[in-house]
């Protein structure tokens, strides 16, 4: 088998063809994890090296299994991770808008979610401390894999009393638009974990730091909101590689 992968990645390179598209037979070739050396692929790198070997990309593969006809699992995790961010990828608790947000199947979304779950539990009980999070410092030090992001994230930090991080959520991918992101979508979460306070974060691709009118309209509207139902936002902070400021 690795002689044949071997002699077929030489003939595409000696051909000049993309190993994702053979023009001889107008069909486009996805790679998947039997392409790898034995040593590479993450069950048998997870089997003889241990989890701690094993990237964010190399775990989610063994999560998911398989990919789909268009796209194989090392391609979909790879996806996956640089879109939605290696730790916030197990922070969702919503499989149907995993699914639609990165475009997998539901199944998959559902593996993600319950894994997820299972983390958040065991770390719920060994704990000794949550983080505490009270100022936009605190929040660009707490978001460190958000900052690089291409896409624009909306994320909710949902607090308890003493401002300690009970629940951590992102709540929309793609630019954080006041006809998109209703104030229910933010406080759905902080109902769901007994939240009192929330802060939110957002990361701007660009680097400007500058909020935009939307990031003003938003931030405005869900302060409103969350004073009628008694949970308060504490900030809204907007992230880049660079630096923070709080709206």
């Amino acid at each position: 088998m690795t002689y044949v992968i071997k002699n077929k990645l030489s003939i595409i390179a000696n051909s000049g063809l993309s190993a994702c598209d053979n023009t001889q037979t107008g069909k486009n070739y996805v790679f998947t994890i039997r392409d790898l050396p034995n040593e590479d692929r993450p069950r048998e790198k997870l089997l003889a090296l241990g989890p701690g070997a094993l990237t964010p990309k190399e775990l989610l593969a063994i999560v998911l299994e398989k990919g789909t006809r268009k796209e194989g699992v090392l391609a979909m995790t790879e996806r996956v991770v640089r879109e939605y961010g290696e730790s916030n990828i197990f922070s969702n608790i919503d499989a149907k808008k995993l699914s639609e947000d990165l475009k997998i199947p539901l199944t998959k979304a559902m593996q993600v979610v319950a894994v997820g779950e299972l983390g958040r539990r065991f770390f719920e009980r060994s704990r000794n401390g949550a983080a505490v999070i009270r100022t936009a410092k605190d929040v660009f030090e707490y978001v460190t894999d958000m900052r690089g992001l291409s896409k624009e994230h909306l994320r909710g930090l949902y607090l308890n009393a003493h401002y300690q991080l009970i629940h951590d959520e992102v709540i929309s991918i793609g630019t954080v638009d006041a006809n998109v992101i209703h104030p229910r979508e933010v406080f759905r979460p902080a109902l769901s974990c007994s939240a009192v306070a929330v802060i939110l974060a957002h990361n701007h691709p660009s680097g400007v730091l500058t909020p935009s009118a939307d990031d003003v309209h938003i931030t405005t509207q869900i302060k409103e909101a969350g004073v009628i139902i008694g949970i308060e936002l504490v900030d809204h902070v907007i992230v880049s590689k660079e630096g923070f400021a709080s709206i």
